[in-house]
């Protein structure tokens, strides 16, 4: 682990430095109250899960171009980053579902296509674990992870697609100035966080494909002898 580690370090800092911010010292939303505050935490989780599967279809190209080994590593470190970072995205918006809307879960085209995405990437993991072939894993899952992608511009562009209770997209224009500052150190936070994590995993996971790869195949063993019934 070489510069994950400071990565990780300085993104948990970020993510203290503006939660503290946007909890104690911005003002609060001004349709929710202090509900609106978990955006500070939701917002930059969406996007940090959006720009990590993004990494991992950009491996999984780059997997099916090369046939590396490295780009294989990373479609699966950043997709299972990804997953959890989806994952925590959907149980945050649940939380904020609640005081908001009056229930934890409604089949909104936003959450909806949410949780296919994890089911897809979940998907890809399991393929990985399932194939043995290094080489027929390292198609398969790339093909997988090609796939299930196209869902994440779907979920970026399903509040503009379809009716849905979601709020529209977040931007400085549409965010009271007082809170953008700590979304941006936030957003930040959570990317570096993520991106330290996945590289970490990255590592692991490439030293492990190698090690695989460079095993030696076992001679076939000899048929057994037909002692002809005695």
């Amino acid at each position: 682990m070489k510069w994950e580690l400071p990565l990780i370090g300085l993104g948990a800092i970020l993510l203290t430095i503006a939660h503290v911010w946007g909890l104690f010292i911005a003002p609060p939303e001004a349709m929710m109250g202090d509900v609106g505050r978990i955006l500070y935490i939701h917002v930059p989780t969406a996007w940090a899960a959006l720009v990590i599967l993004t990494v991992s279809f950009i491996a999984a190209i780059g997997a099916l171009w090369t046939s590396s080994y490295g780009w294989d590593a990373a479609v699966e470190a950043f997709a299972e980053v990804g997953v959890i970072l989806t994952a925590l995205l959907l149980f945050q918006g649940s939380m904020w579902a609640k005081p908001t809307w009056g229930v934890f879960w409604t089949w909104d085209p936003r959450l909806t296509t949410s949780a296919v995405l994890v089911v897809l990437f979940l998907g890809v993991l399991v393929l990985r674990r399932i194939v043995d072939n290094p080489e027929k894993r390292l198609t398969v899952s790339a093909v997988a992870t090609i796939i299930a992608y196209v869902d994440v511009p779907i979920v970026y562009f399903a509040i503009k697609w379809w009716r849905t209770l979601h709020q529209p997209f977040s931007s400085p224009d549409t965010v009271d100035s007082a809170m953008v500052s700590p979304l941006r150190v936030a957003a930040f936070g959570m990317l570096f966080l993520a991106i330290g994590i996945a590289m970490a995993r990255w590592r692991s996971i490439r030293a492990r494909l190698h090690t695989e790869a460079d095993a030696p195949e076992l001679p076939d063993l000899p048929a057994p002898l037909d002692l002809g019934g005695t």
